[in-house]
């Protein structure tokens, strides 16, 4: 074999084995960047799936969609609008807990559909919000479960403060506020 041979066989022997490092490293590198971006939301779509695999073509699928989404951030006139808005759902929880808690669902709709967020339905909802807003989404979910409780007389008035806790963090989250955690127990 003649010098030049030899130095091809290593060239090609390099590529094939970087090819190979990065074939292994791709897949952990985007589960990676999953993971922090969705958080809780990534385990849950996992456990869900069939596979990891198809799991994280649909997270990916969501970052896709939610990149083509007209996503605004609000006026100071619209925020301040909304919060006063809000303070209004929290102080009639106290005479119409039932009745705050459809507002309190009806007004966080409001205000995706503000932003730019869908809200053709719950499950597309959650999808498009998980991008963004994922650590938030369980808050979500479990209001929207409470709700539903509501809307058949099976919720206590406890489930329906709760209600009220878990979709103020969606709704000062989408809002653009911070969710103060020493006040989070309190809906009014």
């Amino acid at each position: 074999m003649s010098g030049s041979t030899v130095a091809l066989i290593v060239i090609v022997l390099i590529v094939l084995v970087l090819a190979a490092v990065l074939l292994v490293l791709r897949p952990a590198q985007r589960r990676r960047r999953l993971q922090g971006r969705f958080g809780p939301e990534y385990d849950r779509v996992v456990g869900e799936a069939d596979d990891r695999r198809a799991a994280e073509q649909e997270l990916a699928e969501r970052e896709r969609r939610h990149a083509e989404l007209p996503i605004r951030k609000l006026s100071a006139d619209a925020r301040d609008r909304y919060a006063a808005e809000w303070a209004g759902v929290q102080e009639r929880f106290v005479d119409a807990p039932v009745d705050s808690v459809g507002e309190a669902d009806r007004l966080v709709t409001v205000l995706m559909a503000e932003r730019g967020y869908p809200t053709e339905g719950y499950d597309q909802q959650q999808a498009d919000l998980s991008v963004q807003h994922a650590g938030t989404l369980d808050s979500y979910r479990a209001a929207h479960e409470i709700s539903g409780r509501a809307a058949g007389g099976t919720a206590s008035t406890e489930d329906l403060r709760q209600a009220m806790v878990h979709y103020r963090a969606l709704f000062e989250e989408l809002l653009g506020e911070q969710v103060r955690v020493d006040d989070r127990d309190n809906p009014a």
